[in-house]
């Protein structure tokens, strides 16, 4: 069965799958599961093994195999393509968030560029092999994992399938994976990890016509925001930059604190983002930060550290080279360029790297239209994409 990739992406986009994030799901279009049962039914209908992993309530990785024609997964190559089904929010979209609108080349939609495009490609060029069944072909194996936008824990428990949990879908470690982002239909052979961590600053109450018998913690925060400030600054010079991505970044994102003006506030908590390259440990990165805003001279009173709510690992360019090779050959063979690059943004395919997993990350689309407010993905770049995964593959045994 062969079909059509913008047929499928109007499909995928029609399907809400928003990351609730840290707050509880109050509505239809939270989590992952409707997405879940249409990509079961689908690879199901293409002639695809399928089997749901679960991560947590309600959300499961959906992997799908077609088996190549060594016979077994167990023998002949066996490539893994991932592409996570959770969306970010819709708030403050200016177009129909699950009404894909197809004009001027481009679709529209909430997820089209980040990353139900790369997931389209993915299941029309699996969906062609599948009706073909080319000689010679590896074994592929297609992750459609959950909760990407906000703790990578699909992408880590899927790793588990071949460690830990022994499962016969993916019986033994790839041997490479594709991770679909973005990417403009670039080969991204290196990234920044990230991780994120909540900071409090403690006071005491007060009425706010006494200001002087209370301990404004907001006040205190101000002090923390301006020494992070300073710190990102330094570290904007210091030390050897990564050739690709660059130095660690860090960013204070939001701040919550007080409850009416008419009182001293007791409690001040701001989120912080840390981004390090490869080479450098995210939680490394972020004990460095806290101890800088222990010195006396930074700050004169204790600041409570949550432990992280997100950490992701950098991808390093060290071992993806012959991958991103042959990869780069396919792409050079549809668009005639294959760029090797490196970004600021943390994907799954770290994670995939980390459990010995040669991983490069690539899809169509461009990121400055991941996440903004009438997101779109180029239909040019998703046909192309399409293809250039389909030979891909029939080159990867």
């Amino acid at each position: 069965m062969i079909l059509d990739p913008v047929e499928i992406l109007k499909q995928l986009v029609a399907i809400p799958s928003v990351n609730p994030m840290d707050r509880e799901p109050t509505g239809p279009i939270f989590g992952e599961a409707r997405l879940t049962d249409f990509l079961e039914e689908t690879f199901s209908r293409i002639g695809l093994t399928t089997f749901r992993q679960p991560v947590s309530p309600g959300r499961e990785n959906l992997i799908a195999r077609l088996d190549g024609d060594a016979g077994s997964a167990r023998e002949g190559r066996l490539l893994l393509l991932d592409a996570h089904q959770d969306t970010v929010s819709v708030e403050g979209m200016t177009i129909e968030p699950f009404q894909p609108l197809q004009r001027e080349g481009r679709l529209h939609g909430r997820g089209a560029c980040d990353v139900k495009g790369g997931m389209a490609a993915i299941i029309a060029a699996a969906a062609r092999l599948a009706d073909r069944r080319p000689s010679p072909r590896p074994t592929i194996v297609v992750a459609c994992t959950v909760n990407e936008e906000h703790g990578f824990s699909g992408a880590s428990r899927l790793t588990k399938l071949w460690d830990e949990d022994g499962g016969e879908i993916v019986p033994r470690r790839p041997d490479a994976a594709i991770v679909a982002e973005p990417t403009g239909l670039d080969a991204i052979v290196a990234h920044k990890g990230v991780i994120r961590w909540r900071c409090h600053s403690l006071g005491c109450a007060g009425h706010s016509s006494r200001p002087v018998a209370a301990d404004n913690a907001i006040y205190k925060m101000a002090r923390v925001v301006a020494a992070i400030e300073r710190y990102a600054a330094e570290l904007e010079t210091a030390g050897p930059a990564h050739p690709l991505c660059g130095r660690r970044t860090l960013s204070v994102g939001t701040i919550r604190g007080g409850s009416s003006v008419g009182t001293i506030p007791d409690r001040c908590t701001i989120e912080i983002d840390c981004r390090p390259p490869p080479g450098e440990s995210p939680e490394e990165a972020r004990q460095q930060l806290i101890d800088h805003l222990s010195q006396p001279a930074i700050t004169s009173f204790p600041l409570e550290h949550d432990l992280p709510f997100m950490s992701g690992p950098p991808l390093s360019d060290r071992d993806n080279e012959r991958l991103a090779d042959r990869l780069s050959r396919s792409a050079g063979e549809v668009v005639g360029r294959c760029r090797r690059l490196g970004v600021p943004y943390a994907t799954n395919a770290a994670f995939f790297a980390a459990a010995g997993v040669p991983s490069v990350v690539f899809g169509p689309g461009s990121i400055e239209q991941a996440h903004t407010a009438d997101e779109w993905i180029s239909l040019d770049q998703l046909r192309q994409a399409t293809e250039i995964i389909h030979r891909f593959c029939l080159s990867f045994f």
